[in-house]
């Protein structure tokens, strides 16, 4: 009995000074997602660039060289010019995105509770959000960015400056990345699946099952004591 009350008292006792500080550290990443918030203005501006440069483009039908080399700088501006500059707008976007998932989930994962519950624009995805939440949207974010990247592989392939011909190489490394990245998403995906199921499974095995409830055995009325009234009051 003595051991077991003074495991109680140690349980119950308060983190040391060595805990405390510890988790006092997590603070020290709040620069890092600052630095985050500042790469996003950073995309923010080059989006407005690229922007600009699409109007304008598309506005005197003459490409300004950005998507060309320097010999084909002054050419029209073809259909194939507008959808390799708004794959590249959509590029800065999903990269967005992506430190918009690595900010405000990280801090809630890591750091500390944002509280938004409740508030009209809370994000769907940041109820439930966990570590291994995170990491599966993060590679889902970085399957999409690789996606625009391989497309606009496609529709502009890389060349080798010597011949001019298409560099199949450079081509089929970006093809087995993004074949890599799939497959790591849908691992990712697997293990918080065999997490989520193993966790549940651990609180239905801890979770004490309902008492049986014990039926109560109903005394059957008598129909001559029920009718009979005493005499005094009728």
């Amino acid at each position: 009995m003595p051991a077991r009350n003074a495991r109680l008292s140690a349980a119950h006792r308060g983190p040391t000074w060595v805990g405390r500080l510890l988790f006092f550290s997590r603070w020290l990443q709040v620069p890092l997602y600052l630095g985050l918030i500042v790469a996003q203005l950073v995309y923010v501006w080059r989006f407005l660039v690229e922007t600009w440069h699409l109007a304008v483009q598309a506005f005197t039908g003459v490409a300004d060289g950005a998507e060309h080399s320097g010999d084909a700088a002054g050419m029209p501006f073809s259909e194939g010019d507008v959808m390799l500059a708004v794959l590249q707008l959509v590029d800065i976007v999903m990269i967005s995105n992506l430190l918009i998932m690595v900010i405000v989930g990280g801090y809630e994962t890591f750091v500390s509770r944002i509280r938004l519950r409740g508030h009209p624009d809370e994000p769907e995805w940041l109820s439930h959000v966990n570590a291994n939440v995170l990491k599966t949207k993060l590679a889902t974010a970085i399957i999409g960015i690789s996606s625009v990247h391989l497309l606009r592989t496609f529709i502009q392939p890389t060349r080798v400056p010597a011949t001019g011909q298409i560099d199949w190489q450079t081509v089929l490394w970006q093809a087995v990345l993004h074949s890599l990245f799939v497959l790591s998403a849908i691992g990712l995906a697997a293990i918080d699946r065999i997490m989520t199921k193993t966790e549940a499974s651990k609180h239905i095995r801890h979770d004490p099952e309902p008492a049986p409830e014990i039926p109560v055995p109903r005394v059957p009325e008598n129909p001559g004591l029920g009718n009979h009234v005493p005499a005094g009051h009728r």
